[in-house]
């Protein structure tokens, strides 16, 4: 790290160099650990939020290690965008969500719909909808609900199953789906 600041290159700029150039292929394993695993030492994530008009396309794992400044970045775009409350995701989450965007061979990014969700806009969620977990696995930084213009909610719902590796759940009148770190299962439909 010192050697690369003395050239005037920081390990953020270096990164920054690799998520612009990274082509990496996308091989199929069973799980998203051993998809990423066989990917070239490099995890990236790419999302936007239609709520806050933020974005992000970073590579936050490289070399065996996650990147402790990118993951307070990705956490801070995952916050729960109405009370403004940032936590610490869970990195296997992020891990999930790259692998299955690997797979379905998009360069589109994910539109982010709910990340972290504080008590409170949870509870305020559930009041209004039946498909709103009591115990939800957004409030322990554990889940994301993403939508692809390019790819249908079936097909976002089967390279997420194809990672198994959390939960998926489907919601084709919303279109989106929900991926998480949690047990391996599926809903909706």
């Amino acid at each position: 790290m010192a050697n690369m600041k003395s050239m005037g290159m920081t390990r953020r700029g270096l990164l920054g160099a690799f998520a612009a150039t990274a082509v990496i292929a996308a091989p199929t394993y069973s799980n998203a650990f051993g998809l990423l695993r066989g990917a070239g030492d490099i995890r990236r994530i790419n999302m936007y939020s239609g709520r806050t008009g933020e974005s992000i396309d970073t590579i936050y794992w490289i070399e065996g290690e996650y990147i402790p400044e990118v993951l307070k970045e990705i956490n801070r775009f995952m916050r729960d965008w109405r009370s403004d409350d940032v936590v610490t995701m869970d990195p296997r989450n992020f891990d999930i969500i790259a692998a299955s965007h690997r797979l379905m061979d998009v360069s589109e990014p994910y539109m982010l719909l709910s990340g972290y969700r504080s008590p409170a806009t949870n509870a305020m969620l559930r009041s209004h909808s039946r498909g709103v977990a009591k115990n939800s696995l957004h409030m322990k930084g554990q889940a994301a609900d993403l939508r692809l213009k390019s790819r249908s909610v079936g097909q976002m719902a089967k390279a997420a199953k194809a990672c198994a590796s959390g939960g998926v759940g489907t919601y084709p009148r919303s279109n989106f789906v929900h991926m998480d770190c949690g047990p391996v299962r599926t809903w909706g439909g």
